[in-house]
């Protein structure tokens, strides 16, 4: 089970420059913790956050708006991960696979057909489909009902502090691997079953 920011897509940067942006052009103010914070909070919850830090917008407008910037900087280039695909791929062969992720639907089918990854996964679950975001699990056990296997049985990629909580919560073993820029918190990090250096270390042997 994929994670897909921070883990298959370098996303983190350009989403906090596309939101930083955005709240400073309507009337916000971002805070010092507002990046970690909303890593991992579906849709809803991070447009309605936005508005708390003064956008003037509905959260609907928010969401929207800063949607419409992420496709258009994915359609100019998604940012792949280093060994991204070939992860993908290479767990595919051999593993049935699927993704919970905090992005958009529209933003998953768009990094997922860019990467030509669409068809090595079995489900695909975007927060905006289930009540909440992580760190709740609802995302990774939606995938997991998806799939039709029991989510105690699934191992979870993660790179966050909230998407190792959201996989642990859903029963899963995690298997962390920590973005540089946006490392987790320790205790998250420590729900970990296993912490890899990159993807290159993902290999289907590590998977029971």
């Amino acid at each position: 089970m994929f994670d897909l920011d921070g883990v298959l897509v370098d996303s983190e940067p350009v989403w906090e420059e596309v939101r930083r942006a955005f709240v400073a052009e309507h009337g916000g103010t971002w805070q010092p913790d507002t990046q970690s914070r909303l890593m991992g909070m579906s849709t809803g919850e991070w447009a309605a956050y936005l508005h708390e830090l003064g956008v003037r917008l509905t959260p609907d407008e928010i969401a929207r708006g800063v949607v419409d910037r992420m496709a258009a900087r994915y359609r100019d280039e998604v940012p792949l991960m280093p060994g991204a695909v070939e992860a993908v791929r290479r767990l595919a062969a051999e593993r049935t696979l699927g993704l919970a992720s905090s992005s958009p639907r529209r933003l998953i089918d768009v990094v997922l057909d860019a990467a030509g990854l669409t068809d090595c996964f079995a489900a695909t679950v975007s927060t905006e489909e289930v009540e909440r975001g992580k760190p709740a699990p609802d995302g990774y056990l939606e995938a997991a009902r998806r799939m039709g296997v029991d989510p105690r049985g699934c191992v979870a990629v993660e790179d966050s502090s909230n998407g190792l909580r959201s996989a642990h919560a859903a029963g899963m073993r995690v298997i962390a691997v920590p973005h540089p820029r946006y490392p987790p918190a320790p205790d998250a990090l420590a729900l970990a079953w296993r912490v890899l250096p990159d993807l290159a270390a993902l290999t289907p042997d590590l998977i029971p």
